[in-house]
């Protein structure tokens, strides 16, 4: 962070004023304290931060490498304050998904400078290699090409074509529906390098389509299936990191994480963009099928 803080050469009172500006709140007290200490930050203030730098693209991969190092902390010996810092691991190869134009019509990189957050020995327990790219974990991988995409909560229920339940759309969104009538359309997991993915929908009578989480309208956060899939959202998928199993869905530019709207466990209820909480409705399961 403190390296990603020097690059921007933007002051501290610089960086509250441009997070103020893009919506966030970033206070250079609560920033100098951050860079001092060797904790996580909270997920809410590293996006703010990464935003404020200019690195908004790789919030994402930030986050992610923050989940990562969290997840392992637990299993790894304390070290000595003041033991050196560690290097950064730096890898290119995120994307940011446009918000395209278009909708339809049916109606590695990973900068972290790991001394300043924990010590040098997580890097190991979080399976970093020498060059910064990840080690293998073929376990932890979602199954790719046809599959279903069920909350884990209500594993009979499938994300599928459906409609937002206040009727201010009139096009499809992504809901959650009886996997037993959810047969079209079908669900394709595209595999776009560096743990990204592309959630297809294939329809037999409007084609295919890519889920992509809308930024404005009545809508607004929900997923809607798009035409030309080079414009639409790029995830993340990663393994949960607590005990309950699944998947979590980030969109990648984002901060945030896919759950179900309102925490919702009943037939209908929409998938949407929410802050990431680790509660179960941002759990899924990733089934071939």
């Amino acid at each position: 962070m403190q390296r990603l803080k020097d690059r921007s050469g933007l002051t501290y009172r610089a960086l509250e004023e441009r997070a103020a500006r893009n919506g966030d709140v970033l206070a250079r007290s609560t920033l100098s304290d951050i860079l001092r200490r060797t904790s996580l930050p909270h997920p809410d203030v590293l996006a703010a931060f990464v935003r404020a730098c200019g690195d908004e693209q790789r919030v994402g991969v930030w986050l992610d490498a923050r989940d990562r190092i969290a997840a392992g902390i637990a299993a790894v010996p304390s070290v000595a304050p003041g033991s050196g810092p560690s290097t950064a691991a730096e890898q290119s190869g995120a994307e940011e998904a446009a918000a395209g134009p278009r909708r339809r019509s049916r109606g590695r990189a990973l900068t972290l400078v790991a001394s300043l957050m924990v010590p040098p020995l997580a890097l190991g327990a979080w399976g970093l290699l020498p060059d910064g790219s990840e080690a293998p974990a073929a376990s932890q991988a979602p199954a790719e090409g046809w599959v279903t995409i069920r909350p884990a909560r209500t594993p009979d229920l499938c994300l599928t074509d459906g409609r937002d339940r206040e009727g201010a759309y009139a096009s499809a969104v992504a809901a959650q529906l009886p996997c037993a009538r959810a047969t079209v359309p079908r669900t394709y997991l595209e595999p776009a390098g560096d743990g990204l993915y592309r959630i297809q929908w294939h329809h037999p009578e409007e084609g295919k389509g890519c889920l992509t989480v809308m930024s404005t309208g009545p809508v607004k956060g929900m997923l809607e299936p798009w035409d030309d899939c080079s414009e639409a959202t790029l995830f993340r998928v990663a393994a949960a990191a607590d005990d309950g199993g699944g998947f979590r869905l980030r969109p990648v530019g984002s901060s945030r994480c896919i759950g179900i709207a309102d925490d919702d466990t009943t037939v209908g209820a929409e998938a949407v963009e929410e802050r990431c909480t680790d509660a179960a409705d941002q759990r899924f399961l990733i089934r071939t099928g």
